[in-house]
């Protein structure tokens, strides 16, 4: 999995036991594996719109390289052998995501091709999981819902599953229902306006605000979280998605702009930002989900837990609400939703539907496109060492679990 933040590669290695929603799930290992800041340079820029049809091809092969390498490695640190594995579930890298809609055609891209991992892996690769939920006429996200009913679903209270990635989303998980209760939309921005920020600010020196130290330094202006906070997305009812350019673009530039009308310090526009995630979080909450089962406990996840500041501004915005971290209720967060790509993908193969209608409005579709592996077993099972030679010479650096 690789998210909208564009940071990295999360790989975790998954059991699966039982089908639909019985599966059980357990996780043997994970792994992060950070994008190289070339890379990063060139899917910003193909996220902006700046990238021709060749490159943008030829990056969909070189993502695809990345993710086979990120698999073999931690398949091989667990000395795991491929024809152990049933599966590769890849989400690969979005590039554009444009719901259906306002006048729209329905566009989603992810890149890292399928067919590359499966060469490389020698494992059957499952892909692309959108398109068919956007086929059958749904949003194409958020995908994940069915895997947070798998595995967090409470028959004693109902629960909210809030990602704080790139683009914050919410899964609802009522405590009576079922599958069908279920509701899921993105909130709006989770770390992207912050991040854009930082890079902003500091010149590149800095990518992101991890541990929010840079936001407690300054004070939000209510004036400009309130132009924030008239953002049309944030309007709209659900279902809905929301592409990362949806917050910067024109929208991040008018920002700057008006903070410096403001006459605000950097410390108060990445404050201000960090506000704006969790106000638009809050808000959602009283707005779109049902009021008669109501959330008593918000399960946080995404590379903004990490964000204190963020954290501690949407405590106190929930009063009332226990807020909680998955590994508080024994998950790793970064490898969170490669657990859940891996759950769809098991899904796929049993033939089970694993989009859920009340997030993206589809009818239930099989999610996900095979790519098969060489007859020979790939390049992994012939022992060629393409796929770590990828890995050590982009000087990857690895977090572990």
């Amino acid at each position: 999995m690789s998210g909208t933040s564009l940071d990295g590669v999360d790989a975790a290695l998954v059991n699966c036991t039982g089908r639909g929603l019985r599966t059980r799930v357990h996780v043997e290992a994970w792994q992060t594996t950070p994008y190289p800041d070339a890379l990063r340079a060139r899917l910003t820029a193909a996220c902006a719109g700046r990238c021709s049809p060749v490159k943008l091809s030829a990056l969909n092969f070189e993502v695809g390289t990345v993710l086979a390498a990120a698999a073999v490695r931690l398949i091989r640190r667990q000395q795991v052998s491929a024809r152990a594995l049933t599966a590769i579930a890849s989400h690969g890298q979005t590039i554009v995501h444009q719901p259906p809609g306002r006048g729209m055609t329905a566009a989603t891209l992810q890149i890292g091709e399928g067919a590359v991992i499966a060469e490389r892996t020698g494992v059957l690769t499952i892909c692309d999981f959108r398109v068919a939920d956007m086929a059958a006429g749904g949003q194409g996200a958020p995908l994940v819902p069915y895997a947070d009913y798998v595995l967090l679903h409470s028959p004693a209270r109902a629960r909210a599953v809030q990602n704080l990635g790139g683009i914050a989303n919410v899964t609802y998980l009522p405590h009576r229902g079922g599958l069908a209760a279920v509701r899921a939309f993105d909130t709006g921005p989770g770390n992207v306006m912050i991040d854009a920020a930082m890079r902003r600010v500091t010149k590149g020196k800095q990518t992101m605000d991890a541990s929010g130290a840079y936001a407690a330094r300054g004070q939000a202006s209510r004036r400009l979280l309130s132009w924030l906070m008239a953002h049309p997305f944030l309007q709209r009812r659900p279902p809905k998605s929301a592409d990362r350019e949806e917050f910067l673009g024109t929208f991040f530039e008018a920002t700057l702009e008006r903070a410096k009308r403001l006459g605000l310090r950097s410390e108060d526009l990445v404050a201000t930002l960090t506000a704006f995630t969790a106000e638009s979080i809050a808000a959602a909450y009283p707005a779109f989900l049902p009021r008669r089962d109501p959330v008593r406990e918000v399960i946080l996840g995404g590379g903004g837990v990490r964000n204190r500041t963020l954290v501690g501004m949407l405590g106190e915005r929930l009063p009332g609400i226990t807020l909680r971290t998955h590994e508080e209720v024994g998950l790793p967060s970064k490898a969170k939703e490669a657990i859940a790509f891996a759950i769809l993908g098991d899904a796929a193969l049993q033939g089970v539907p694993a989009n859920v209608p009340g997030a993206t409005g589809a009818h239930p579709a099989i999610l996900g496109k095979l790519c098969f592996p060489p007859p020979g077993g790939g390049r992994m099972s012939a022992r060629r060492r393409r796929g770590r030679r990828a890995a050590s010479e982009s000087g990857f650096r690895e977090q572990s679990g």
